[in-house]
């Protein structure tokens, strides 16, 4: 299940032992602030995170599933997140090749001298 901003919010107040309302303004002024740069066609780098920037689409002609209507379709620009290779190795910690989780072995009782 997805977090969602009411939860980080209050991860944000607890880990900094501020009243709620102090981390929800910290929260969205982190927020407003990328949103801002992303609508002036900035991108946001957070090293050990990722990267935003904005990609911008072409219109074209599609078509409705239902009616198989031609349909035009609006140029768009979208956010696009790339994540940085430190917080990609962080998430894929303890998992193997096919995606379930690593069991744990117990520490080595090898040990020099």
């Amino acid at each position: 299940m997805p977090i969602t901003k009411s939860e980080l919010i209050d991860q944000v107040a607890d880990k900094l032992r501020l009243p709620k309302a102090r981390a929800e303004q910290i929260v969205d002024t982190i927020f407003d602030s990328m949103v801002n740069a992303l609508k002036q066609g900035e991108g946001i780098e957070i090293r050990g995170f990722g990267s935003f920037t904005v990609r911008e689409y072409k219109g074209y002609e599609g078509r409705n599933p239902r009616t198989g209507e031609a349909v035009k379709v609006a140029q768009k620009r979208l956010p696009f997140f790339k994540v940085g290779k430190e917080l990609r190795e962080r998430v894929n910690e303890g998992r193997t090749r096919d995606g379930k989780a690593a069991a744990s072995s117990p520490p080595s009782s090898n040990s020099a001298g």
